[in-house]
């Protein structure tokens, strides 16, 4: 090995060579730099009785390990109506996987797993996604087409999703922009996935099949605020009909991203949006080093177009590796395969992600198609090295190696090695293209790693089980006309209150703006406190309680209104709304009582004054109004709450 090279320092290069700054530093300036542009495809579920094209209960979930059939399947490509092979089916094909299937009884029948034809569409599942295209200003089709799409993965057990566009060409208005609207589409969910090791994949069935919305963008977002934003914006005007599944897993996102000469990248399955920043942040950066790391081989390789691999298989007995994994393979009989990278020295340790470089992408692959478990790769440009460095000399004069070749060891059983290399090899060669078109996995950290390879474009045909559907025009005006408030003119209007920004999150994600409206108007209760009563109070007890029985936000209108008939001030509310969080079914009277309330006139609280004006002057050296003010404030405000308005009280005090 070269002593001079250090890794450590070739990866910080290349981190800087990519301009990469933490998003906090980053400006617009830094994303028009490197052509940020990201595009969404928004999923959520409906709330309907049935599944999408069957009687199945829709939301019933069964536990990982309660089921009552397992269906086994394995992946064949065939040829296309073109010719060609789908590149996500022949991945697919080469992990060799068990796909497994478990079925409850109850949420699963012959359809899910293509044993009889569908069903007629759910009815239920087509007005209401009519009704949210309307909603993001969509043209409605005039007829519906279920069409079938292809899913390589074995997330589906028929190998395709059928799915059905309802509106085209609409749009989402942001604080500062619009954002434009492709298409509605109404689909099928997948299975969950419960395990994926080795060559076996298991999933679940019962949420396969439920009645679910894509909502899908044009790439008009140029920073990862906006897709955040713009994100956030489709799921609360999806929840302001009432009419979807909340809930872990009933809204996904899938995030396209590309930076300027590169390809589209899809994050797949985001489960939060607060990690959409993050993720798009770092995607674009990762694509954009890629891009260098492409232009620094091609000139380092003039005859890159016919580059290649080498390797050769080692014998645990010609080397005494001590790193656990190596020798756990020697104890499995596992195979051992060194890789000589010609020309690749610095791009192993060539910056990708914060933290990551690109002989990750190699460990991704291997992963996921070679089925090999990681740890399963070391490599010679390892900032703390696993293999001595007396072995890796030794490795390198076994495969010839020139002074600017990179080594890789591998292992794994000896059915996976050719896999193995051939994915090495191919990813490698991606290398000098600069990114590859592939669908990531996300991480909260705001990485990614390699999930399969992205479908081709002609995935969709059409599905000759089902007849059109065509929708009349006083349908579609029907459903129309009892369309909840535009989620922009509520945002306007809360401004319009006073009603803090920082709430207003909170309130859309939970469809609390109807029930806080009908406060203000029926209760008369003033607006900013309703809001941060919901979007701070109420926030933070969700986040620190669990209630011994379901709660209803409906609720607290009740308990604001037993406030007002029983003459409390409304702050009283801020002390009863935690216990009443807790226990949903005690009665309001009772809350009083647990919190210790006590009905006192104005005049008994105003009554303390002299004694506490008195008591503070024994105690404190400094006697200046505000000080003293404060400090009685302290002591009536236990007592007042509820009895007096602490605003008047403060006056009262001065």
């Amino acid at each position: 090995m070269n002593q001079t090279f250090d890794p450590k320092e070739n990866y910080n290069k290349t981190l800087q060579a990519a301009g990469y700054v933490s998003r906090q530093d980053a400006t617009q300036e830094t994303y028009n730099a490197i052509g940020f542009m990201s595009g969404l495809e928004v999923h959520q579920q409906l709330k309907t009785k049935e599944k999408l094209f069957c009687h199945c209960p829709a939301g019933v979930y069964t536990k990982p390990n309660v089921f009552d059939a397992e269906v086994i399947r394995h992946m064949r490509p065939t040829l296309s109506e073109l010719g060609e092979y789908d590149g996500t089916a022949l991945m697919e094909f080469k992990t060799r996987k068990n796909i497994i299937y478990r079925l409850k009884n109850e949420t699963t029948c012959t359809y899910d797993i293509d044993d009889t034809p569908p069903f007629p569409v759910n009815r239920e599942a087509l007005d209401i996604a009519i009704e949210i295209s309307l909603l993001s200003k969509l043209n409605i089709v005039g007829e519906v087409h279920i069409t079938r799409k292809q899913y390589l993965d074995g997330s589906i057990p028929a190998g395709f999703q059928r799915t059905a566009i309802i509106g085209v060409e609409g749009l989402i208005p942001l604080k500062h922009k619009n954002i434009r609207l492709i298409q509605l589409s109404l689909e099928e969910d997948s299975c969950r996935e419960v395990s994926d090791i080795g060559h076996t994949r298991i999933y679940r069935t019962d949420r396969l099949g439920m009645p679910l919305i894509e909502t899908v963008t044009y790439p008009d977002m140029i920073n990862p605020d906006e897709v955040k934003e713009a994100c956030d914006y489709i799921r609360f005007l999806n929840r302001s009909t009432g009419k979807v599944r909340t809930g872990i897993g009933a809204g996904r996102q899938d995030v396209n991203v590309s930076c300027r000469g590169g390809s589209r990248v899809e994050i797949k399955g985001v489960a939060h949006t607060r990690w959409i920043p993050e993720l798009t942040h770092v995607e674009c950066f990762r694509q954009w080093s890629l891009l260098q790391l492409r232009d620094k081989l091609k000139t380092a390789i003039p005859g890159y177009k016919s580059w290649k691999i080498n390797n050769i298989e080692l014998d645990y007995h010609d080397f005494k590796f001590g790193y656990t994994p190596l020798l756990e393979a020697k104890t499995r009989i596992h195979k051992i395969i060194a890789v000589n990278l010609p020309g690749f020295k610095g791009a192993l340790s060539h910056f990708t992600q914060p933290g990551l470089m690109f002989a990750n992408e190699i460990t991704d692959r291997l992963k996921v198609i070679a089925c090999l478990e990681k740890p399963n790769m070391a490599h010679t440009e390892q900032f703390e090295q696993d293999i001595p460095e007396k072995d890796w000399e030794a490795i390198s004069k076994l495969l010839k190696a020139g002074e600017n070749d990179a080594q890789l060891l591998i292992w794994g059983p000896e059915e996976d090695m050719p896999t193995a290399l051939e994915t090495i090899e191919e990813r490698c060669k991606m290398a000098f293209e600069g990114i590859p078109n592939e669908t990531r996995k996300s991480f909260e950290n705001g990485t990614t790693i390699f999930e399969r390879v992205l479908p081709g474009a002609d995935r969709m045909y059409p599905d000759t089980d089902s007849a059109p559907i065509p929708l009349e025009d006083s349908k579609i005006e029907m459903l129309g006309q009892n369309l909840p408030q535009e989620v922009i003119d509520r945002y306007h209007i809360m401004k319009e209150w006073g009603i803090p920004e920082d709430t207003y999150t909170y309130i859309f994600k939970k469809d609390l703006f109807p029930l806080i409206e009908r406060i203000i108007k029926e209760l008369g209760y003033h607006p900013a406190f309703v809001g941060t009563l919901f979007g701070h109070k109420l926030k933070y007890v969700e986040g620190h309680a669990v209630p011994v029985a379901e709660f209803n936000y409906r609720i607290v209108y009740g308990l604001l209104k037993f406030i007002k008939e029983n003459g409390l001030t409304p702050e009283i509310a801020w002390l009863m709304l935690p216990h009443v969080y807790e226990h949903p079914k005690l009665d309001f009277e009772s809350v009083l009582t647990s919190i210790r309330f006590k009905k006192l006139t104005k005049e008994d609280i105003l009554s303390k004054l002299p004694f506490l004006k008195s008591k503070f002057a024994e105690i404190q050296i400094n006697h200046r109004p505000d000080v003293e003010r404060d400090w009685i404030m302290g002591q009536l405000r236990r007592s007042a709450i509820g009895n007096i308005d602490l605003t008047e009280l403060a006056e009262s005090v001065s």
